[in-house]
This record gives structure tokens, C-alpha cells and sequence, in this order.
């Protein structure tokens, strides 16, 4: 195990001359934050599903560890337990998995079929698991993986759950705004609050309080496990995911990487900084700012100033997980979700039209001269038009296409990811532009340049359309995977996602600047020229 943040660059950002290189944003140190739980060692253990990755933070020095890294056995891990010789248990929510982290470092599988496992915890040798989806199971499992009991069935996404001081197995269901419990035995679970704000995960206090966050007023809860009655700790903001405590000090995750304590009178400090998920794809609006798809949030940027929320996963009229984006005007937005729809987004009206639906994975969108939207969907290996008449196939057969951008003459560039390559696509078929890529990303055409952010090799490359002259602009970039990790995909579960990966987006601003999505670390770049 070896002390790091998120992302440890292996060599030096190399600028070409004649640009200049900033970061927007700073790097992030986690891939989000969900499952939280302090450790045998005392340090508070985060899962980040996006990431496939556990770190380790102590609270005291702020030093952050990782504990299992992006391409190791455990993929997408959500919540986390250990037993009571500190073997770390984690579930994988869209693998349907449990695993097993030992002392030793050794991995294993405990089970693979608990489709949406989410909730985990240990209670006198006894682990429980459940299942945070629609119809969602309340298992027991032994450690040879075995399903020892089904306490409960059919239950509205039950998500991380804790054994009570009086012996009972407390869980919250997103679905129904409640918090229940039932023995572990079995029997009739009884409901002790309802009327929440999202509860997504209950622990208990040193005075055997129920403690519960809510994912959707981002309120932090105590609740009399005997009267129900309720008291607000503090509110963080929408979009919390779990909690601990280290002794008698309280700490819970956002689903933007934060991990906040929460102070005894109700104030909060950063035991982490918020950063970005990814960042995924980026779009330069008329409106003079800059906006971020992050996922299960999305951000303004304006110069000199932090990113603004200006929406998230639980604010009405929010498409989804939003992946691809560009903006045709002002405050206009059309955007690809992990669910495989394409919309029309009006963040300030609350307003969202889905525009086509039913894809496999879409990624990159851009929009035509005609007003018409162009995407690639990687899963089905095709590039589609979104009409008003309805939805055209314009190329298949591609291999693993995901950024797409028209040039001013309306001809239509893709980067095909899996073959190393930008093709034009039109009504004579599939033509090659450039190839030797290792891995492209995004992809923009200005002032008679393609530009090609290549994950793979990390770099930006400009090729010239006239000569075919190619520069790499900036090499070293922080998107992509570590050199020698390979990612197991995260295969997601319907209807919340369907499968997830990354994307390195770029846009250009109106003078001329150059915003590029920085997804290994974390950040937003902003290359200009001239410098």
C-alpha cells in the first residue's frame, strides 16, 4: 500500500510553445465519495463506485491512502464492512458483488449475484448484505458466501444499514422515504421514521441515536430510535451518501468526494475537499462560462471563481448521469445520460426534454448546423443523428466510437477509441482523417485544426486538415488510466445506469481557448494561445 491522493503523475506536464496551461479547477483526491466506515485502525475507509476505488484517510494528519486501487479485483466498491479480524468486505454495486479484502491483501469473491448490493455490515459474526433496487433483498450471508437467511423481500432500495444498541437491524429505503428495522432473526420489521429527506444510510451515536443523511435535502439527521422524533444535525447540500463516526466525532461523504465532520454546534468542516467525479465532458456556452458534466452533477465555471452547482442528481428536472454535453445557446444544453437517452436541458427552467432514448452507451454529442444531434454510442459501435423526424443511422460497425464534432462546413469528425483513428462520417460512408492514436477521447475542429485528446498516449494533438502536419500540443496530460492499469468496466444496473466509463471532453471557448477535461486527476485545463 502506498500513500497518494487520487492521481500520482509520472512525469511533468510538456507544453508545446506558443500555449499557456492553467487548471480551472484544482485535482480532486477522490473519484467521489459513497460507503464510509472507520476502520479497526481508526481511519475512516471510502468507497468511490466511479473510481473502483477504497482509500483510507486518517483524520488527524489528513494523510489519504490507498487501500484498493482502479484496476484491482474490487470494482465499483459502494459500502464496506469489516469483521472482527479486520478483513475489509465491500460491495459492488453494479457488478452485484461482495468482496473480500483480507489482512493480508488477498481478494476473493464472496458472491456475485445480488444484483444492486449495497448495504454491508458485520453484527456479531453475522454479516448482512441487501440490495438497493426496486423488489431489493435483506440477506444474510456467511463468509463462505452462502445465503444463510432472507430476512425481508421486495423491499424500495434499501441502501446502508447498521445493528442498533437494542439489537435491531436498521435500514432506510430510498423509495419510500423511511427508515425500518426488524430483528435479525427475522420477523415483522417495524417502521420508526418516515417523511424524510432520502435517507441512504443510518449509523448510531454514542448515545445510540439513529444518525441518517439524506441524499436529498443533504440534511443529516438524529433520530430517537424510541419516538421517531427527529433533529437536524446540520445540512451539508443535496447529494450525501453515507457516515461514521471516530469516536464521538460525526464525518459523512458527498457523492462530490467531500467528507465533512460535522461540529457539535451544527458546523461543518472539510476533512476533504469537494472535486470533481470526473470531470466528463465540458461545453463552452455563449453565456461567457464554462459547464462540466460530472455525472450526478453539473457545474458552472466562471473565471477567478469555484465551480457552482447548477444542478444534480435531485434537482427536478435533472436528465440523469449526464456524460456528453454542448450548448447551441445560452443556457441551452443538449446533453447524452448513462441511461442511454439524449435530452434537451434547461438547467435555470428546471426543464429537461428527452429527445431520443433506448441507446447502448452514449458518449460524445454535438450539434449540426441544421440544429440536428449528432452522437456516438460506443456499446452498439454506431454514430447517430437526432432529428426532429425522428432518429438516423449515419455509420456502424465503428469500433468503440465517443467523441463527435462538426466543422464549420458541417462535415462530421469521430474519434474511434478502439481503433486508434478520426473518421469523417457522411453519406459516402466512413473516412479516415488520421490514425496512430492509442486511445482518442474528444475531439474538436477550429481555425483548420483537429484537435484529439488521446487518453491513451496523454496528450493533446493538433492535426492540420490541409497538410496533415500533426503537433502535440501538450503531452503528459492527466486523463486516461495509470501506465500498466487496465479497468474492469462497472456495468451499471438499470434503470439507475447503464454501463460507465470515462471521458476526456474538449471544447473551445470564443477566444479561442481551449478547455479540456483533465479526468486522472480530477481537474479542468485551460490551454491559451499566444503565450
Amino acid at each position: 500500500m502506498s500513500l497518494q491522493a487520487r492521481h500520482t503523475p509520472t512525469a511533468p506536464i510538456g507544453l508545446a510553445g506558443g500555449w499557456s496551461l492553467d487548471r480551472l479547477t484544482p485535482p480532486s483526491r477522490l473519484f467521489g465519495a459513497n460507503g464510509l466506515r472507520t476502520g479497526p485502525d481508526g481511519r475512516i475507509y471510502i468507497a468511490q463506485v466511479s473510481g473502483s476505488t477504497i482509500s483510507a484517510l486518517d483524520v488527524e494528519t489528513g494523510e489519504l491512502e490507498t487501500v484498493s486501487a482502479k484496476g484491482s479485483a474490487i470494482v465499483g466498491p459502494d459500502d464496506i464492512a469489516f469483521d472482527a479480524d479486520g478483513n475489509l468486505y465491500a460491495t459492488e454495486y453494479y457488478q452485484g458483488r461482495v468482496t473480500v479484502l483480507d489482512t493480508r491483501g488477498n481478494t476473493r469473491v464472496l458472491r456475485d449475484d445480488l444484483p444492486g448490493a449495497n448495504g454491508i455490515t458485520f453484527h456479531q459474526g453475522r454479516l448482512f448484505v441487501n440490495e438497493c433496487r426496486i423488489g431489493g433483498r435483506l440477506l444474510e450471508l456467511n463468509t463462505a458466501g452462502e445465503i444463510v437467511g432472507v430476512l425481508l423481500d421486495g423491499l424500495m432500495m434499501p441502501n446502508a444499514m447498521e445493528v442498533g444498541p437494542d439489537g435491531l437491524l436498521y435500514y432506510p429505503l430510498l423509495g419510500t422515504n423511511e427508515i425500518w428495522r426488524i430483528h435479525p432473526d427475522g420477523g415483522e420489521p417495524e417502521r420508526v421514521a418516515a417523511d424524510l429527506g432520502g435517507p441512504d444510510a443510518v449509523k448510531f451515536d454514542p448515545q445510540g441515536n439513529v444518525v441518517s443523511t439524506q441524499c436529498g435535502t443533504g440534511d443529516v439527521l438524529r433520530i430517537d430510535p424510541r419516538t421517531g422524533e427527529k433533529t437536524v444535525l446540520a445540512t451539508v447540500g443535496p447529494g450525501l451518501d453515507n457516515l461514521t463516526f471516530v469516536g464521538d466525532r460525526l464525518f459523512v461523504s458527498r457523492f462530490t468526494g467531500a467528507i465533512v465532520e460535522i461540529l457539535p454546534d451544527g458546523t461543518t468542516r472539510d476533512a476533504l475537499p469537494a472535486g470533481l467525479n470526473g470531470p466528463l465532458d465540458v461545453a463552452a456556452s455563449s453565456d461567457g462560462r464554462l459547464y462540466v458534466a460530472d455525472g450526478a452533477f453539473f457545474y458552472g465555471l466562471t473565471p477567478g471563481r469555484a465551480p457552482e452547482v447548477v444542478a444534480m442528481l435531485f434537482t427536478p428536472g435533472y436528465p440523469g448521469y449526464v456524460r456528453g454535453v454542448t450548448s447551441p445557446a445560452a443556457g441551452e444544453f443538449r446533453v447524452t445520460t448513462s441511461t442511454g437517452q439524449v435530452s434537451r436541458y434547461r438547467p435555470a427552467d428546471q426543464f429537461s426534454e428527452v429527445l431520443a432514448e433506448g441507446f447502448d452507451q452514449l458518449y460524445g454529442i454535438d450539434v449540426a448546423p441544421d440544429g440536428s444531434v449528432a452522437v456516438a454510442d460506443l456499446g452498439a459501435g454506431r454514430v447517430l443523428a437526432v432529428r426532429t423526424t425522428g432518429v438516423e443511422e449515419l455509420a456502424s460497425g465503428l469500433d468503440r466510437p465517443l467523441g463527435v464534432a462538426f466543422g464549420p462546413d458541417g462535415t462530421l469528425y469521430v474519434s474511434e477509441s478502439g481503433a486508434g483513428r478520426i473518421v469523417t462520417v457522411g453519406p459516402a460512408g466512413v473516412d479516415t482523417v488520421a490514425d496512430g492514436f492509442e486511445q482518442p477521447h474528444g475531439v474538436l475542429v477550429r481555425d483548420g485544426q483537429l484537435l484529439v485528446v488521446d487518453a491513451g498516449a496523454k496528450e493533446l494533438v493538433g492535426v492540420d486538415l490541409g497538410s496533415k502536419a500533426r503537433q502535440t500540443i501538450v503531452a503528459n496530460l492527466p486523463v486516461g488510466v495509470p501506465p500498466g492499469v487496465t479497468p474492469k468496466p462497472l456495468v451499471g444496473i438499470a434503470p439507475f445506469s447503464g454501463p460507465e466509463g470515462p471521458f476526456a471532453g474538449i471544447t473551445a471557448g470564443p477566444d479561442g481557448a481551449l478547455y479540456l477535461s483533465a479526468d486522472a486527476d480530477g481537474s479542468v485545463l485551460v490551454l491559451r494561445p499566444g503565450s
